[in-house]
Formats: C-alpha cells, sequence, structure tokens
C-alpha cells in the first residue's frame, strides 16, 4: 500500500483529487475523514496541511505526496521532487499599496515587507542587492500594508483578485509555482513498483491533456500534401470513404500546433474536421 498525502482543502487538494480519479482510481472521498483508501488500486490518501506534507514525506509517514512548489522550495526540500504535475500554477509575487509610486525593485531599500515565504523573498532580494527588514506572518498576508505593518507584501497570487480588493498591486514575480509530486527517497522495492504504475498512469493523462485527436475528410490526390502538415507523433491513419476518391484521415496533435495549422488544412482540401479529446495517451 502507497501512502499519499494532499493538502486536506482548496484548490490544489481538489485538483489532485481529480488527477487521482483520472488515472482511474476509485475511493470514497469525504470532508470528515482525515484519510481514505482506494477501492481498486493500493493506495492510501491522507488529508494534511499543505506546509506539512514535505515534513511527513520526509520522515517516511506517508511515501508520497502532491505539494505546491513554493511551500516544496520554502521549506528547502527539493530534493524529494519527482514529477511537476503542471496544475495549480500560481506565483509568489510582490506587491505595493495602489497609491504608492513604484519604478524597480530598489524602491523597496529599507521598507518592511510582510510575507509567508520569508527563504524565497530572502534570496530574491539577495540576488537583487536588496536589503529589507522581512515580517514573517501567516495568513491575511494582504491586509498588512492597511494595517501598517509593512510597506509592501510578497504572497501567492493566481488572478489578481484578492491584491485589488485590498487596494494593492503586483510590482514584481518573485517565483513560479505548480503541483508537483514528491517521494520518500527510502521507498521499498514494493512501494516503487506502485508508485511507477502511478507515474505511468498520471503520464498518459498529462499526455492526453495536451493533446486532441482530429479526423478529416480529404480528396485522394491531396492526402500527401495535408499528411506533412499534421504535425502528429507518425503518420495518420488513413480510411477509404464510401466516396470514391475520398479517404478520412486521423491523427493526434497538439492543439496549440492544430490552431496554427488549420487555415493551411483548409487551402489543402481539407473537410469535415472534427477535434475529440483524448481521456488517456499512451505511447
Amino acid at each position: 500500500m502507497l501512502r499519499l498525502a494532499i493538502q486536506k482543502s482548496g484548490r490544489l487538494s481538489e485538483d489532485s483529487l481529480k488527477l487521482i480519479r483520472e488515472c482511474g482510481i476509485s475511493f470514497i472521498n469525504s470532508s470528515l475523514k482525515l484519510k481514505t483508501e482506494s477501492t481498486n488500486f493500493p493506495l492510501e490518501i491522507l488529508y494534511l496541511r499543505d506546509d506539512d506534507i514535505p515534513g511527513y514525506v520526509a520522515d517516511g509517514v506517508a511515501d508520497i505526496g502532491i505539494v505546491g512548489e513554493n511551500v516544496l522550495v520554502e521549506e528547502g526540500m527539493q530534493h524529494l521532487a519527482v514529477e511537476q504535475l503542471g496544475f495549480s500554477k500560481c506565483r509568489l509575487s510582490l506587491a505595493v499599496p495602489k497609491s504608492d509610486s513604484y519604478s524597480s525593485i530598489s524602491d523597496l531599500q529599507g521598507k518592511s515587507i510582510a510575507t509567508s515565504y520569508p527563504k524565497i523573498l530572502q534570496t530574491y532580494l539577495t540576488e537583487n542587492g536588496v536589503q529589507a527588514n522581512i515580517h514573517t506572518i501567516s495568513g491575511s498576508v494582504e491586509i498588512a500594508p492597511s494595517i501598517g505593518l509593512a510597506d509592501a507584501i510578497c504572497d501567492i497570487v493566481s488572478s489578481g483578485s484578492t491584491l485589488i480588493s485590498n487596494g494593492l498591486r503586483e510590482v514584481e514575480r518573485v517565483f513560479k509555482s505548480q503541483a508537483v509530486l514528491i517521494a520518500n527517497g527510502g521507498l521499498d522495492a514494493e512501494k516503487q513498483e506502485i508508485l511507477n504504475k502511478l507515474l505511468f498512469r498520471i503520464h498518459a493523462v498529462q499526455r492526453a491533456q495536451k493533446a486532441k485527436y482530429i479526423l478529416l475528410n480529404a480528396p485522394n490526390e491531396k492526402i500527401e500534401e495535408i499528411s506533412q502538415l499534421l504535425p502528429g507523433a507518425k503518420s495518420p491513419s488513413i480510411l477509404p470513404l464510401a466516396e470514391k476518391g475520398w479517404s478520412s484521415l486521423h491523427s493526434v496533435v497538439n492543439e496549440d500546433d492544430f490552431w496554427e495549422i488549420i487555415e493551411k488544412l483548409k487551402e489543402a482540401g481539407a473537410q469535415g474536421i472534427l477535434v475529440v479529446p483524448i481521456e488517456k495517451m499512451i505511447i
């Protein structure tokens, strides 16, 4: 049995549980429970505070965990990271009151900055040659300037709406973060095998999120030209249609690449183009 630690509530928790479900792993989720077991995979899920997850994994209480990179770096446990997961993306930013003038990071020289991430902030300030007074607080960082506790803040930003509602504006991006999978370095062979199986499923889900299945009809004399336009992993599948002289081409493409070439496909004679989501992609 592999023991996974995730944040007990919030966006990261929701995104983590969604990923586990997309991996075909079933479990009963309840806000009243601090742990649950999968019914079809050797996995137990622990619901913990995000700041505690790296420590629990490092100590072996949990075998693996899903946590924000910002927490991992602040705790100095980057060595536990196994895989970037691509969700719960955010940034750690510096913000000042809207009424304050600001031209560069040097404007914070000698000022007071409130944050829950003093180590990351100190590294950033040092790299930029700025000396400032760091006030470490937990929660409600945005209120610090309005109550006179600090001149600026350094906090997690997603949409920026919280800053705006507190009369602040973002002036510097200190650190980019996303969810990462972490693991204890001393897993035995059995648990490592389960982790490998889980990673296999995660990779299949991640590849599917970035790709789309494309189907289109084309005259046979245009097949070669259209095939050259499709940036799939391999050459497209070609199936003859009932209408003589026409075929259906099937391929897998990156969604961003598809939008770049759609006009070229149409100009080359492609018709009836369909783009379909992929649930899992195994290569």
